[in-house]
């Protein structure tokens, strides 16, 4: 599912508006991950021990890789609504589908720490993070330029749409078996074939079917996941303490947030790499909502009590983003003046 949601995110970004906020997007999507995933963990290590529950630390360093992740499809509908400028939503969404493939690529290195603790050093951890993204990235680019060349060989969008989800099937696929980070790489090719197979490779009718393809499939996929921890809830064990946990680690979350946006956004501001708006701390931190993201990874932890305790943790964190944040981003951002004049 992980591989369908971020191409039908991936598909919709610009490439030259990406490319105008590379190191926001750049820094945020790996600094901003790898600090989120370590205040969080280490606050969750805390919080869970005066509550008593005694979590490994480092399966609570896999729940700071899990939850760190936004969710740019939970978001984009709502800024797109508040008229947010374009610069705003292109580093929210880039931001996202980054950090969605460096997340994952955490996770799946912490999970091997846990799993096989004997045969993980730092070293080796070390080459399995880059192995994983810089292999994500050029095969992300093998895959995407695959795909551009068999859209231009065919003028039928039942055809096209069903070489996209080929491409996608397979390619993550493929990827995971050459141990390459296939969220990294779907997100690489759905970013080519979005913008320059949608230039060079598509018909105009091709491009609204393909874009109403994977807008619909997207929804349904987000909604499988909310059935899926829904399905999980009627099985937990709604300890009170677990609920308790779950209150507190949403201001935890959002402090959290906060941090990993604010130290990124400070060193662009001091090395004047970038220019940036005075608000945009408070809209990137407010606007990164967690979605089907966090809840797909949550539901991939080992059997145990930790992952009965992360999953209720994770799906009120995940329903207060969704609900509290999404519904206010909008405003948020009018208040601060960060939209759109009526005319652009």
């Amino acid at each position: 599912m992980l591989s369908f949601l971020l191409f039908a995110g991936s598909l919709h970004v610009s490439t030259n508006d990406l490319a105008d906020t590379k190191f926001t997007v750049g820094l945020l999507a790996t600094v901003g991950v790898l600090l989120s995933t370590l205040i969080i963990g280490t606050l969750s290590h805390l919080l869970l021990q005066t509550l008593g529950l005694e979590i490994d630390f480092l399966y609570c360093l896999l729940f700071g890789a899990l939850i760190s992740p936004t969710d740019p499809i939970a978001v984009m509908a709502t800024l797109k609504k508040a008229g947010i400028t374009r610069s705003l939503e292109t580093k929210i969404a880039g931001e996202s589908l980054f950090n969605d493939g460096v997340g994952v690529v955490v996770f799946i290195v912490l999970l091997g720490l846990l799993t096989q603790p004997d045969q993980i050093t730092f070293s080796s951890a070390t080459i399995l993070f880059l192995q994983e993204a810089v292999g994500g990235v050029i095969f992300g680019l093998l895959l995407g330029s695959l795909g551009i060349y068999l859209l231009k060989t065919v003028d039928n969008y039942q055809v096209e749409i069903l070489l996209t989800l080929g491409l996608v099937m397979g390619g993550y696929t493929l990827a995971m078996n050459l141990h390459a980070s296939g969220p990294i790489a779907v997100v690489v090719a759905g970013l080519l074939i979005g913008n320059k197979g949608r230039q060079y490779a598509m018909s105009t009718h091709t491009r609204e079917h393909l874009d109403q393809f994977w807008e619909l499939l997207d929804e349904l996929l987000n909604v499988i996941l909310f059935v899926l921890i829904g399905l999980e809830i009627l099985i937990l064990d709604f300890a009170g303490v677990y609920l308790l946990a779950g209150a507190l680690a949403i201001p935890m979350v959002l402090l959290a947030r906060f941090l990993a946006v604010g130290t990124p956004i400070t060193i662009l501001r001091k090395t004047k790499l970038q220019q940036l708006s005075p608000h945009v701390v408070k809209i990137l931190a407010w606007g990164g909502l967690r979605g089907g993201i966090s809840v797909a990874l949550a539901l991939s932890l080992p059997q145990g009590p930790e992952r009965d305790l992360f999953l209720v943790v994770t799906y009120m964190i995940v329903i207060f983003s969704i609900v509290i944040q999404g519904l206010t981003i909008g405003p948020l951002a009018r208040r601060l003046g960060a939209t759109r004049a009526p005319n652009e």
